[in-house]
C-alpha cells in the first residue's frame, strides 16, 4: 500500500469467531493466547495464499482487504480471491476443530462477511501513532454483514453477489433493515465457488439435526452491541436440537439479535455455563413472539449434554 490517502475499489473480508466467549470463560489467559496465535497463524497463511492484506486483528476478529487498485476492470480478480479465501478459512477451521478435540478444547466457529466497494485508504491517527487502513461506508457494511453471519457461515453483500454470481453458488436472499441504513440491505449465503478451483463451505452440524419437544421455562438477557443488558426476560423453550431451539416470549427481540441464558435446562445439573444464541427467525402470534435460535457460543460440555439428552429421548432410553 502507498501511504498517501486515496480512493480505491476493494473487497473487504471480515471474520469473527463464534464460541470464543464461552472458551475464554473456561481457560486461562495463556491457553487463550496460545490458541489464538495458532488460529491466526493458520488463517494468515490462507489470506497470504490468496493475496489478501491483513488490515488489522481485533480481538478474535480479522479484517482483510483485497485490493484491485484505484479502479475495477473486467480482469480484476479480487472478489474471486476473497471468496475462495473465505471458504478455505472455513474449511481450515473445521480441521482446527478436529485438532482441538484431541487437545480438549471446545469447537469454535467463524462468521465471515464480504463486501465490495470504494473506500478511502490512508494513514489514520496522529504524529505519535498512526496506522494505514481503509475507511468508509463499505467497510461499515462489511462489518454489518459479518455481524449477521451465523457460525460456519459466509455472507456476501448484494454488490459482491452481482459481480460474482456467474461462478458462485448461494443460498436464499436475505433482506434486512439495519440501523443507520435508510433502505434495507440484501445479503446472500455463499455455499460454493468454482474459481479459481471448486471450493465448498463445510456443512454445519446442527442445522438439520433431530429436534424434540421440550416445554421448559427460560430466563434470558439480550445483548446490545456485545454488552449484556441487565434486564432479565422470561420465555419458554418449545423444542430443541443440536444447534439451536425454538422459544416463545412476550418480549420483542429483533431478528439476528443475540441473547444469553444459563445452561440449566434440567439437562445436566453439573454444568454451569452461559449459552449465547442468535435469533434467526421471528414470528408474532397475538401477543406472543416465536423465535428460532441458533447457538452462537456454547461450551463443549453443554453441547455434548444437549446431544446426549436429545438422543436419549429419541431412543426412548
Amino acid at each position: 500500500f502507498d501511504s498517501a490517502a486515496k480512493e480505491k475499489d476493494v473487497t473487504i473480508l471480515l471474520s469473527d469467531l463464534r464460541g470464543f466467549t464461552a472458551m475464554s470463560e473456561n481457560y486461562n489467559p495463556l491457553e487463550i493466547i496460545a490458541f489464538l496465535n495458532r488460529y491466526f497463524s493458520s488463517m494468515s497463511k490462507i489470506i497470504q495464499k490468496y493475496g489478501g492484506t491483513i488490515d488489522k486483528f481485533m480481538g478474535d476478529a480479522i479484517m482483510v482487504v483485497f485490493n484491485s487498485g484505484t479502479t475495477r476492470n473486467e480482469n480484476s480478480d479480487d472478489i474471486e480471491r476473497s471468496l475462495a479465501c473465505a471458504i478455505e478459512m472455513q474449511i481450515r477451521l473445521a480441521q482446527i476443530n478436529k485438532e482441538n478435540k484431541v487437545l480438549n478444547y471446545p469447537p469454535l466457529y467463524m462468521g465471515i462477511g464480504v463486501n465490495t466497494g470504494r473506500v478511502v485508504a490512508g494513514n489514520v491517527g496522529s504524529d505519535l501513532y498512526s496506522q494505514y487502513t481503509v475507511i468508509g461506508d463499505h467497510v461499515n457494511l462489511a462489518s454489518r454483514i459479518e455481524s449477521y453471519s451465523l457460525r460456519g457461515q459466509v455472507l456476501i453483500s448484494e454488490h459482491t453477489y452481482h459481480l460474482a454470481k456467474a461462478y458462485i453458488e448461494t443460498g436464499r436472499e436475505n433482506i434486512l433493515h439495519v440501523k443507520g441504513k435508510k433502505n434495507p440491505i440484501k445479503m446472500y449465503e455463499l455455499l460454493a465457488s468454482n474459481l479459481p478451483t471448486r471450493l465448498q463451505v463445510p456443512s454445519r452440524e446442527g442445522r438439520n439435526s433431530p429436534r424434540i419437544d421440550i416445554n421448559m421455562p427460560l430466563a434470558f438477557h439480550i445483548l446490545n452491541n456485545k454488552l449484556i443488558d441487565p434486564t432479565e426476560h422470561q420465555g419458554e423453550i418449545i423444542d430443541i436440537g443440536y444447534g439451536g431451539m425454538h422459544i416463545t416470549s412476550h418480549t420483542q427481540v429483533e431478528i439476528y439479535d443475540e441473547i444469553k441464558f444459563p445452561f440449566s435446562l434440567s439437562l445436566s445439573a453439573n454444568i454451569q455455563n452461559d449459552v449465547y444464541a442468535k435469533i434467526i427467525k421471528s414470528k408474532r402470534i397475538g401477543s406472543l413472539y416465536h423465535y428460532h435460535l441458533e447457538f452462537s457460543s456454547i461450551s463443549q460440555e453443554a453441547e455434548t449434554a444437549i446431544k446426549r439428552y436429545i438422543n436419549r429421548i429419541i431412543e426412548g432410553v
